[in-house]
């Protein structure tokens, strides 16, 4: 596991110290984990929604993937 170190603001450092005080986590850099964890699962749904959408609203392409290649 590597350590990086990034500059946020007192407000995001408040909000960190108010989780740590409420004992929503154990530690900052579980906290941080967390948040990260959060951010790639909201992306993955994201990209799933407008996958879901395209296929609703066609647009999808079907067939030998070779020849679509060569299509484009």
């Amino acid at each position: 596991m590597s350590t990086i170190t990034v500059p946020i603001t007192k407000e995001l450092e408040s909000f960190i110290e108010e989780e740590l005080r409420a004992g929503t986590s154990e530690s900052k850099a579980h906290l941080v984990r967390f948040a990260l964890g959060r951010l790639q699962e909201e992306r993955a749904l994201s990209r799933l929604n407008e996958a879901e959408a395209d296929i609703k609203a066609g647009r999808v392409y079907r067939g030998d993937l070779k020849k679509l290649f060569k299509k484009f």
